[in-house]
């Protein structure tokens, strides 16, 4: 991703990216290829998030294509409340 910010907040204050249940994830390569935004990678046969901050603040998209279910998010209501405390922030300063 070329840009680091998101609505003027810079991307890496913004705990929003998949994790995977490597216990779950059957290596199948799925999401490697459905992210255009290059947060995952394969190794040792399953894969892993490589780039958290390039995920698309709010995506879940890669979650819902997982056919083991092995990706999750943080929970989307304490995204809203992270974000407002960091515009308040922005905003202020």
């Amino acid at each position: 991703m070329s840009d680091n910010s998101y609505m003027g907040i810079p991307r890496e204050k913004i705990d929003w990216y998949p994790t995977i249940d490597s216990d779950a994830c059957t290596g199948c390569g799925e999401c490697v290829d459905f992210c255009d935004h290059e947060v995952f990678s394969m190794e040792d046969s399953v894969s892993v998030v490589v780039n958290p901050y390039n995920c698309v603040v709010g995506c879940t998209s890669c979650g819902k294509i997982c056919p083991a279910d092995a990706i999750s998010f943080p929970d989307q209501k304490d995204l809203v409340a992270q974000l407002k405390k960091l515009r308040a922030e922005r905003d202020a300063g």
